[in-house]
């Protein structure tokens, strides 16, 4: 069976029904397979929409009430998730859009099996009976996971396409006011980036970072393992151990850790490794109390934003 969602659907609830149970233990995925996600992006289009700061509202797209999701969210979501990616309508398109919407999808997504067509037409081939689908590994399909995570299998086919990619860490505080500003900026060749940071106002908190197109992004976490208390860090072996080698004498636990991934001809490493230097606080200890003065110009977190 070939199932169209809308083309607003995010894929992820799409998927996550073949692994739901209802209250009597029945589950789709006892019946059916899901074989394989597809994706559709328009070759001539693909580049404009992902620069864009569209709200899908502002297309008359959007799925009412409370949908505040931006066009690029929508082709991040769906391009990330994707078994497969159809290119359609290269014909129609220079050869610098098809180039563009190459690099694109193949900073957001290496793994997907990528299918350049006209007028949709797709052999039967690549979409049916692929085998592709994994819902405990389609997690692991964006090139900023692979990066940050390291995942074993991860290669750097994306050169191929002319994408490159790097991950700043640090571990000392970000400075809120010049985090601010360093997120204001243009950076000149970056389709993609994600990770998670710290502020020094905010010494508890993990904060996430998302790029892509034009649109930059924060938001809160959770706490980090040294704000929480013993009792209820994991009781997985592997994953404590995974906890310690990342704690820090000083810091702990909390660090800086973005990817960033671009054209390789346009994205300067050492440029935007320098702009987050200057972003640090200069610290040689954790004194969260000689910092809680500091402006910070972004959003309440946590609890105080539910009390606000």
């Amino acid at each position: 069976l070939l199932i169209e969602s809308t083309g607003i659907s995010e894929p992820l609830p799409v998927a996550a029904t073949f692994e739901f149970r209802d209250e009597n233990g029945v589950s789709l995925g006892d019946v059916a397979r899901l074989d394989a996600m597809v994706t559709v992006v328009d070759a001539a289009s693909l580049l404009k929409d992902y620069v864009s700061r569209d709200f899908l509202r502002d297309r008359g797209e959007s799925l009412g009430g409370d949908d505040a999701r931006t066009l690029v969210d929508l082709l991040v979501d769906q391009i990330e998730f994707a078994d497969v990616v159809v290119l359609n309508k290269v014909t129609a398109a220079t050869a610098a859009q098809v180039d563009a919407a190459r690099k694109i999808i193949r900073a957001l997504n290496p793994d997907a099996r990528l299918v350049e067509t006209d007028w949709g037409r797709v052999s039967g081939r690549h979409i049916f009976d692929t085998g592709l689908f994994d819902f405990e590994k389609a997690h692991e399909h964006p090139l900023w996971a692979k990066e940050l995570y390291g995942f074993a299998d991860h290669a750097p086919e994306t050169e191929e396409y002319g994408i490159t990619s790097f991950v700043y860490r640090a571990r000392r505080p970000f400075h809120p006011e010049r985090l601010r500003a360093f997120l204001q900026k243009t950076l000149p060749g970056v389709i993609r980036a994600k990770g998670h940071f710290w502020l020094a106002t905010r010494p508890d908190w993990v904060g996430e970072f998302s790029l892509a197109g034009a649109m930059a992004q924060t938001r809160p976490l959770g706490r980090w393992w040294a704000a929480t208390p013993p009792e209820r860090w994991p009781g997985d072996a592997e994953y404590q151990a995974r906890m310690h080698r990342n704690w820090d004498p000083v810091f702990a636990d909390r660090r800086q850790e973005l990817v960033f991934i671009g054209n390789a001809d346009a994205m300067s490493v050492s440029a935007i490794t320098a702009m987050l230097d200057a972003c640090l606080i200069e610290a040689g200890a954790f004194t969260p109390a000689l910092w809680a003065h500091l402006a910070d110009p972004f959003p309440t977190w946590g609890a105080d934003a539910a009390a606000a």
